[in-house]
């Protein structure tokens, strides 16, 4: 059985680590934002990291923020080096829950897990690389269903909102969701926007290791999921959608696999029936569809390049969009008969996707795991959002943090 000690055993509920990188600082911002949030109406919680001045410098950064002068000198700092397996232990052994915000994870992120795992803290990252997320429930889940801890991967953008929104279609839609499509998109701000160094790095290491992917996926042994109701039909790499009306390209990041691995827990431990998915991306129109080219021309050449890295730059957004289109079946009728009778539309949007949403999806993730765990899974693993908080009220804590899901 999985536990969630809020006792003073432990004494932080949450500890940040990577708290001085450039996503790790708005986690901070967003932690002390949500104090009055945590168990019986408090949050104690710790940052960490490499450099103790570093670390000093983001309190104060958040304290003049926030206008919260008490930061400063109230929360507590860890020194703690992926390179060093001790400083990790001492760190996790402190913390109910570690906030991993290193990557790219491929590179970092084990040793976090492993420490994790070891001495009992459960943990949360906001990885969007599949191959560490999938290699990392082969590795661990066992041993964190031992120990009793919960290892929640792809807890930022996309993946809060890609994998929650379809339970969150499947659970407004009165009968049998049996497909669903969905379709990002979007929009930037007049100035652009830059993208950091370790999120690009998860982005084109993924991209350039994908074919490692479909041999660790053979390691699990799994059966395909059964197809419920009409098989949903694959697009092209590049079509007009009539949903978003503009043109669209499949979603590349973790997402289908996320959802599916969602999908596959909810089937074996709920009995509930799978949902296919299907995951998109709006790129606009023709203007766009020529820039868009010359981009993945350019993006495949700098892959294949270090230097190429620092060129990546001027995609952050402003907003985003997720449009879900599904179809199923109504109460009463059966799947097994016919095609689909009913269609359900829903929307999960919210402010700029990497370093406001991701941020609120992350730390109310944590929040939801200190408040609701006997909603959570009965044992430990490693999981995705979908099987974590699927029984939860993480939907209506994003909701009132300005991440909204809605029916349209």
């Amino acid at each position: 059985m999985a536990k969630v000690d809020t006792s003073s055993s432990r004494p932080y509920h949450i500890v940040i680590f990577g708290a001085s990188g450039f996503t790790g600082q708005f986690v901070v911002e967003e932690v002390a934002r949500t104090v009055s949030e945590g168990p019986n109406g408090t949050l104690k919680w710790a940052v960490a990291g490499r450099s103790r001045q570093k670390l000093d410098k983001v309190l104060e950064q958040a304290a003049g923020t926030l206008g919260k002068p008490e930061l400063r000198t109230a929360v507590e700092v860890i020194v703690a080096d992926v390179g060093e397996p001790d400083s990790l232990a001492a760190m996790c052994k402190q913390a109910v829950i570690v906030l991993d915000c290193v990557g790219p994870y491929r590179f970092w992120g084990e040793p976090v897990v492993k420490a994790c795992v070891e001495n009992g803290a459960h943990c949360i990252d906001i990885c969007g690389e599949p191959q560490f997320l999938e290699s990392m429930q082969l590795n661990y889940d066992s041993q964190a269903a031992d120990k009793g801890v919960y290892i929640v991967g792809a807890c930022g953008f996309d993946s809060i909102p890609a994998d929650m929104g379809v339970l969150y279609t499947r659970d407004q839609f009165k009968g049998t969701l049996t497909a669903l499509e969905s379709f990002l998109t979007v929009s930037t701000g007049p100035e652009g926007g830059s993208i950091n160094d370790g999120t690009w790095k998860s982005a084109i290491y993924g991209f350039a290791d994908s074919g490692k992917l479909r041999s660790l996926r053979k390691k699990f042994g799994h059966k395909p999921l059964p197809v419920v109701g009409s098989k949903i039909k694959r697009r092209s790499a590049l079509f007009y959608s009539n949903e978003v009306q503009q043109y669209a390209v499949p979603f590349m990041g973790a997402d289908p696999s996320v959802v599916k691995r969602s999908q596959r827990f909810l089937l074996e431990e709920h009995q509930e029936t799978p949902v296919q998915y299907g995951a998109y991306a709006g790129v606009g129109g023709v203007a766009n569809i020529v820039k868009m080219l010359f981009a993945g021309m350019m993006f495949w050449f700098l892959v294949k390049f270090s230097f190429g890295q620092d060129l990546l730059i001027k995609m952050e957004g402003s907003s985003f969009k997720f449009a879900f289109y599904g179809e199923g079946y109504t109460e009463g009728q059966d799947p097994s008969q016919g095609r689909p009778n009913a269609k359900i539309r829903t929307l999960v949007q919210g402010p700029e996707a990497g370093y406001v949403a991701t941020p609120i999806a992350m730390v109310q993730a944590a929040i939801t795991i200190l408040n609701e765990p006997t909603a959570l899974p009965k044992k430990g693993g490693v999981y995705t959002p979908g099987a974590t908080f699927a029984k939860t009220k993480l939907v209506e804590r994003l909701n009132k943090h300005g991440i909204q899901f809605s029916v349209i």
